[in-house]
């Protein structure tokens, strides 16, 4: 690919990365009210996006071969647990990352 090709590609996809970041704020200006349908997907993908980030995690669990999904289960209590613990989303998904990784590693 040509050197000037490459640049004028990231151009593009950089101008429309900041116009469709940028999109929302002007057809949302204070003027007008936000209607609410927009409101209540903005209080009900967050927690739709994390439960299909969990299914996504946990599709590949083979119970009938070893460890018989046992280093992902106890990951996830470990993340519930802390969660409810704390309450800090970081916290228990970077805990639960590791946990699982050491379990894998060292333990399965």
């Amino acid at each position: 690919m040509p050197d000037i090709h490459s640049v004028l590609l990231v151009g593009v996809i950089a101008l429309v990365t900041v116009g469709l970041r940028f999109l929302p704020f002007a057809v949302f200006s204070g003027k007008n009210k936000t209607p609410r349908f927009i409101i209540y997907l903005g209080t009900v993908l967050p927690f739709a996006v994390m439960g299909m980030l969990v299914i996504y995690c946990l599709r590949n669990i083979s119970f009938l071969s070893l460890p018989f999904g046992l280093p992902e289960l106890i990951s996830v209590l470990a993340v519930v647990l802390l969660h409810l613990w704390k309450k800090n989303t970081l916290i228990s998904i970077i805990s639960g990352t590791a946990c699982y990784i050491l379990l894998v590693q060292l333990v399965f």
